[in-house]
């Protein structure tokens, strides 16, 4: 999000001073109005940037941050698109129209031309799906294929091709659960003295008042999906329409939200390094080095002087006096396969989220029901077979039959 102009303080930018002490790249330089800039845009601005550094003998640092766009540094992962061009002036992007659509029809498609894309995603995914289509019709080739030829080059593995740069290390600065969630809220008080409200409101009026009245507003794209943005967006559209303890309502709900979105997107971040870092097969994985960064009042001492040795240490041919993180990758896990749960009628994808779902309160829920109403069946057919009412009834169809039987003996 801090490749976009404005809300500086939403998306935590370093400040100017921070900037005067070293040169930093890839910050506020895309129009928030569009709404299509994408992770291969990002790769390929980046990439240069990056070559260039290596090139005047520089040591060029990725900080972040989206661990997606990162992953994109680090290996040959992405398949290049390109935009749509109507008559000689208007360009559009596949993908972004192929979002509008519905997501099981676009499930559906995939599945004609790429089933073993369509196998590994959820119709709900909209997002990757419409990725996945906007690939084989705009190459002629399926994404799933794209991606094998991409693990069969020297050096791919399970999860993408070889590494773009030589020798690259991760710093990986980590902190205790509880520490770290308390940090975060601390985080989002400061951003509030430090004028977020304003930001927002100006931001709100320059680029989203607008789109709001047409009902247009989109928290799915570009900046305006930046956390912290759409989570205010009841508070914003009611300025001067409720009474003051309305609006002290909904702002207390927005930064509870902010609250809530910023800890729960740091717990992704952390689940990421551990799936597709620390846990990622085949070959070209970089080590990836732990910082404990809990106690800042010891950033010196466990943080800093550590990063530092590990650099030098590279930087000389040396191999670090650290040890790397280390995660067992477990083979037996899917975390792309496919499960249906009629009871449920949901489609769950990947091993571990099917076992989660197994063990859900939904899912158990629904089988109480299910065990529930096949009891009573069962009660119900037995209690036909021993009523009184039953009896008499057979012991009519009994006589009845009988008297069949002698009036057949008499004729």
């Amino acid at each position: 999000m801090q490749v976009y102009e404005g809300l500086d303080i939403i998306t935590n930018k370093v400040s100017a001073q921070e900037q005067s002490l070293c040169q930093h790249h890839m910050i506020g330089f895309v129009d928030p109005l569009v709404t299509n800039y994408t992770v291969v845009d990002f790769r390929n601005k980046a990439t240069a940037l990056i070559e260039d550094i290596f090139a005047r003998d520089k040591i060029p640092i990725v900080v972040g941050g989206t661990n997606y766009y990162i992953e994109s540094l680090l290996w040959k992962v992405l398949v290049n698109a390109k935009p749509w061009e109507m008559g000689t002036e208007k360009v559009i992007d596949k993908k972004v129209e192929l979002e509008k659509e519905d997501g099981h029809a676009l499930h559906k498609r995939l599945s004609q031309v790429d089933p073993e894309m369509a196998a590994k995603l959820h119709p709900h995914d909209k997002r990757k799906v419409a990725r996945s289509l906007q690939v084989f019709e705009e190459t002629g080739i399926s994404h799933s294929e794209f991606l094998h030829r991409q693990h069969a080059e020297e050096g791919g593995g399970p999860l993408g091709g070889p590494l773009k740069f030589p020798n690259p290390c991760i710093l990986w600065l980590h902190a205790e659960q509880t520490v770290l969630d308390e940090r975060l809220d601390k985080r989002v008080d400061n951003m509030l003295a430090a004028g977020l409200l304003d930001e927002l409101r100006d931001f709100h009026k320059r680029y989203n008042e607008k789109k709001v009245v047409e009902n247009s507003q989109d928290y799915q794209h570009g900046i305006f999906q930046s956390i912290g943005f759409k989570e205010f967006h009841e508070y914003l559209i009611t300025e001067g329409k409720c009474t003051p303890e309305t609006r002290n309502q909904l702002l207390k709900e927005g930064i509870e939200a902010l609250k809530q979105v910023t800890k729960r997107y740091a717990r992704k971040q952390n689940r990421w390094i551990k799936n597709r870092f620390l846990s990622r097969p085949g070959p070209s994985v970089p080590p990836v080095y732990g910082l404990e960064a809990s106690d800042v009042s010891k950033w010196e001492e466990s943080v800093l002087e550590p990063a530092l040795e590990i650099v030098r240490s590279l930087i000389q041919g040396h191999k670090p006096a650290a040890t790397p993180v280390k995660m067992p990758s477990s083979e037996t896990e899917n975390k792309r396969s496919y499960h249906m749960c009629d009871l449920c009628d949901r489609i769950i994808i990947g091993d571990r989220e099917w076992a989660a779902h197994m063990k859900s309160k939904s899912h158990l829920h629904q089988l109480k029901k299910r065990r529930r109403l096949d009891s009573d069946a069962i009660t119900t057919i037995e209690s036909q077979s021993i009523s009184p009412d039953h009896d008499k009834e057979l012991k009519e169809k009994g006589s009845l039959g009988q008297n069949d039987e002698e009036l057949k003996s008499s004729v």
